[in-house]
């Protein structure tokens, strides 16, 4: 049996800037298991299985190295990507997804950039600090639910941000204590006033450090939704200490958040 396949690199018009993403094309004859051991194989943050669906587009399954999510932002856009790109969908400028999160709406801009609607957010304030992140002295920590838990805080400025190197292993501990995801922090750019440069850790999933994470950005701009420091739209820039340059377009608005950015195909064919 052979399947198609692509590596998209999301967040980036760019190859090898943004975050990749694996996409199994009609992945109908996959079971979980086998899409889980294909997710462990790739070693990427994300692997996604496109499958048809009989309420939207496409339905969506996403994997990490150990577990299947309800929902991911950049394999969101870089399935999305994929699928229009192999023609598993037709081209149109707007799509819905089916996963575990329920439908996401995505359209597609004339730039060739790809947005989603991020899933409604639960949010819960938490009284901690974050291990080993020294965080902006009286800022809230905030706990985000978009599929992907993330607990969110907000750093000095981008410097500080970019020196960060947190204790993993305490990282890990804490996040498994709170049942999240990760962390994901954020500082203002110092290069615009509607800029921001973010940083996301998930070591208790293997994955230390997500170059450019779509979820951890919807996150971050929930934290953001009510004063808006940055404007209604801003541009996230995330993954320079991974050697990556990715940017996220984020668009607040009363009752939703949108994020998307640029995709590209870095590899392209079939898996057996």
């Amino acid at each position: 049996m052979r399947l198609r396949f692509k590596q998209v690199d999301v967040f980036t018009a760019k190859p090898f800037l943004g975050n990749p993403v694996a996409v199994v094309i009609g992945a109908e004859a996959l079971d979980s298991a086998q899409m889980q051991r294909i997710a462990g194989w790739t070693n990427l943050s994300e692997t996604t299985f496109l499958l048809k669906s009989a309420q939207a587009d496409y339905r969506l399954r996403i994997f990490t190295p150990r577990h299947e999510l309800p929902f991911a932002g950049h394999p969101t856009i870089g399935s999305a990507h994929a699928a229009l790109e192999s023609g598993f969908v037709s081209r149109k400028t707007r799509l819905v997804q089916e996963c575990g999160a329920g439908l996401i709406e995505l359209s597609v801009e004339d730039d060739g950039r790809i947005f989603l609607k991020g899933p409604p957010p639960k949010i819960q304030r938490l009284d901690t600090q974050i291990p080993s992140i020294p965080l902006t002295p009286a800022t809230p920590v905030v706990k985000v639910d978009v599929g992907p838990v993330w607990v969110i805080g907000e750093m000095t400025d981008a410097a500080a941000l970019a020196a960060l190197k947190p204790d993993m292993a305490a990282l890990a501990e804490w996040s498994l204590s709170l049942g999240v995801t990760g962390t994901t922090v954020f500082a203002r750019s110092g290069e615009s006033s509607s800029a921001i440069h973010v940083r996301s850790f998930a070591p208790a999933h293997a994955v230390p450090e997500d170059p450019v994470c779509g979820s951890g950005n919807l996150s971050v701009a929930t934290y953001l939704r009510d004063t808006r420091p940055f404007g209604a739209d801003y541009v996230a820039r995330q993954g320079m200490q991974m050697g990556r340059d990715g940017r996220v377009a984020v668009r607040i608005r009363d009752d939703h958040i949108q994020i998307g950015g640029h995709a590209v195909t870095c590899v392209d064919g079939t898996i057996a």
